[in-house]
């Protein structure tokens, strides 16, 4: 099916949505469905469940979010649970303006385009249906037809509590066009859409000067004034304002605490009563999230100003900080790059975990107290295994800095210094030694780290080059390792031989001689030493490993050195240590003979075929590993 083929299968499925009745039709399908009468801020707490959530240890992870959003779990669940969950059962947040705070390029503008891009597509489906009277302009909730003495009637009947008056226009036109035959009026199903300005709006401050009210609240037509004799006829005013169009959805406020205070005043009582003064008429109701964002120094110095102490009491503040996972930092990286024209350019394995781990460890905080480094506290919060620490400190640790990821590197000088080693050195692959440096060049040029910063940065790209040092190191010895499969099962088994005679308490027989022999402890210890197993501990090992071996076998499955991580981990670097010479010798020859340039060939093969690396990276990590076991 070409394209414009399924342009129409989707224009004809758009069609079939549509729907058109009676105010005394509405009334029926509310009988079968009540939730359409949902609130605004009810729709999104709703359209955030159709998409899942998920407990995992005690918190909720969200599907509506987590394939945009990574390593906020927290602050999501903080945004969903205080805010959006009670807004939803009508509870007081919902009168307050959701403000995100957090550090630049941190993920609060990504917060709120999800929403209204996630609102969009809720309004056509069943759940998220939405229906307004036709042709108003602020597509007003048909409900407020319902006069006032008899709403706690209809609530009684229907279940659904009605808020909000009709609007000026809206009281007019039932007048004129209909009588005040409430059940004549035409309704429509409407969805939603920034760009048709329906349910989703977008508020922008520019020069106080010459920014107009009427962006936010509407405007006369001065046009109609002749043809409606008065300012305060509602069929002479414009409500096109960014209030009036968000109605029912959603109103992003951008850079709300830049905007000038008589823009502000306006949300008051929009927060507060659920309507805004416009023009000269009556207050007109209005039902919708405004959803704002700022940075913490912005935030700080509002709050100072005594004058904005009314409209800081009717805020809710969600703080929005910089991820601290080094895996979801990984990802946002990924993301930006495959968006990006550098999509095409190889990147070596560890390149983005190696800017991940300099981007996190300039976010994080060094621990007063539980004496663990930052590198460690790094791993810990990412959910690896830290010696003397466990997933149990983690909350301490949190609770010791209220701000600890408000500040740091973010994603986009990351990806801005990718850029530029890329298109500077025309480059088609570059590893993780390239970035570094490009990030480290690129601190003289950042525009707002103090010299004691730049410092401290420069020493966590130190710290990142030797976590590289040794990922590197690791990656080759798994290359050189793997060329040697045969080594590796043969020194499993001889193990495996030897454990199992160590836990029965049993002797081995020589291969050669015939007679029996007590188990080779030197042997054993030799691999255990490599994973750091103690003395006291190597027992515990060992009777761990036979019973992997019997569980194995149950199932009729085959063990081999690769069926337990750790005993893999300890085989390798067993290995690794007796062709370390081996190794040195043949990445850093300058004329290798036949033999070595055979086993650089397999192992540049097995990089590329089972690591990720392409021909390039692969000589370049070979070449470097082999300059650091020359040091």
């Amino acid at each position: 099916m070409d394209i414009l083929a399924k342009v129409k299968a989707y224009r004809e499925e758009q069609e079939k949505l549509k729907w058109e009745g009676t105010f005394a039709e509405y009334l029926e399908l509310l009988k079968e469905h009540p939730y359409l009468a949902q609130s605004a801020h009810s729709r999104i707490y709703h359209m955030i469940q159709q998409h899942g959530i998920e407990e995992i240890n005690g918190h909720k992870k969200y599907g509506f979010f987590e394939e945009e959003i990574f390593g906020l779990e927290e602050a999501l669940e903080r945004l969903v649970e205080e805010y959006f969950h009670p807004a939803a059962k009508r509870l007081d947040v919902r009168k307050r303006i959701l403000l995100l705070m957090g550090p630049v390029s941190g993920g609060k503008s990504t917060i709120v385009t999800l929403l209204k891009r996630g609102l969009e597509s809720f309004t056509y489906t069943d759940e998220g249906a939405v229906y307004a009277i036709k042709g108003c302009p602020m597509h007003e909730d048909p409900l407020h037809l319902i006069p006032q003495h008899l709403r706690k009637e209809f609530e009684e009947d229907y279940g659904i509590r009605i808020e909000g008056q009709l609007s000026p226009l809206n009281t007019m036109r039932l007048e004129k066009e209909y009588k005040g035959k409430i059940e004549d009026v035409v309704i429509e199903r409407i969805f939603f859409s920034e760009d048709k300005r329906t349910g989703i709006g977008t508020f922008s401050p520019s020069d106080p000067k010459s920014q107009d009210i009427a962006d936010l609240t509407g405007s006369i037509d001065f046009s109609t004034i002749a043809e409606y004799g008065s300012e305060s006829d509602p069929r002479a005013y414009r409500f096109d304002g960014e209030l009036n169009i968000a109605n029912r959805g959603l109103m992003e406020f951008q850079e709300m605490l830049k905007s000038d205070e008589k823009f502000l005043w306006h949300l008051l009582s929009l927060t507060q009563e659920g309507n805004f003064k416009a023009g000269r008429f009556a207050l007109i109701s209005a039902d919708e999230l405004i959803v704002a964002h700022t940075n913490e120094a912005e935030y700080r110095s509002f709050i100072a100003n005594k004058k904005n102490e009314a409209l800081h009491s009717r805020m809710i503040v969600m703080p929005v900080p910089y991820n601290l996972k080094l895996r979801a930092e990984e990802r946002i990286y990924q993301k930006m790059i495959k968006e990006s024209d550098i999509k095409d350019v190889h990147l070596a394995p560890h390149t983005l975990r190696i800017a991940a781990i300099f981007t996190i460890l300039t976010r994080l905080k060094e621990s007063t107290k539980g004496n663990i480094s930052l590198v460690k506290k790094m791993y810990l919060y990412d959910g690896q295994t830290v010696d003397g620490f466990s997933e149990a400190d983690i909350p301490a640790l949190k609770k010791e800095f209220h701000d600890e990821g408000m500040s740091g590197i973010d994603p986009r000088y990351v990806i801005n210094r990718i850029s530029s080693t890329i298109i500077k050195k025309e480059m088609t692959s570059i590893n993780a030694l390239d970035v570094l440096r490009s990030l480290k060049d690129g601190l003289d040029a950042h525009p707002s780290i103090t010299k004691k910063e730049k410092e401290n940065y420069l020493n966590f790209i130190s710290i990142a080059r030797k976590e590289y040092d040794e990922l590197a190191k690791k990656e080759v010895q798994k290359a050189f390792v793997y060329s040697y499969d045969e080594s590796a099962k043969t020194l499993m088994d001889n193990y495996l031989d030897n454990v199992e005679a160590f836990c029965d308490q049993k002797k081995l027989q020589d291969p050669l001689t015939g007679e029996d022999i007590h188990p080779d402890e030197k042997l054993m210890r030799s691999i255990e030493e490599q994973i750091g197993i103690s003395e006291n501990a190597k027992k515990a090992f060992r009777e761990e490993i036979l019973i992997r071996i019997s569980a194995y076998a149950r199932k009729g499955k085959k063990f081999d050195y690769q069926s337990h991580e750790r005993l893999k981990e300890a085989i390798q670097k067993k290995l690794f240590a007796d062709l370390k010479d081996v190794v040195k010798i043949t990445t850093s020859t300058k004329t290798p003979d036949e033999q070595q340039l055979k086993k650089m060939n397999e192992v540049v093969a097995t990089l590329i075929d089972e690591y990720g690396y392409n021909s390039t990276s692969a000589n370049d990590l070979l070449r470097y590993v082999g300059s650091l076991l020359n040091r």
